[in-house]
């Protein structure tokens, strides 16, 4: 199956976009926080838990864009007999698991 990458659009609500652009925004300033560990020499476990939490944070980032997606586009595009969504789903869903 080939990938589509960057070529679709999708218009947001207001509410789902300030949402994932508010947690995009903490997520970069957890990334710029351990930068600053870095730089100051702090404890490798302490860097280590933030890293963790940055990671945890992007885990949640998926899981609310993943199931809005799953929602929104995967949803009409069956509904309109585009059953390709379907596989594409499987496809993502098998890549985060890895």
């Amino acid at each position: 199956m080939e990938e589509k990458c960057c070529c679709q659009k999708k218009h947001r609500e207001e509410k789902e976009y300030r949402d994932l652009i508010n947690r995009l925004k903490r997520i970069e300033g957890q990334i710029r926080g351990i930068r600053n560990m870095v730089e100051e020499d702090a404890y490798c476990i302490d860097i280590v838990r933030q890293v963790a939490a940055a990671n945890a944070a992007l885990n949640s980032f998926n899981k609310v864009l993943l199931a809005n997606h799953i929602r929104t586009c995967v949803a009409d595009d069956i509904r309109s007999g585009q059953d390709d969504k379907m596989d594409e789903l499987v496809c993502t869903i098998q890549k985060l698991m890895k």
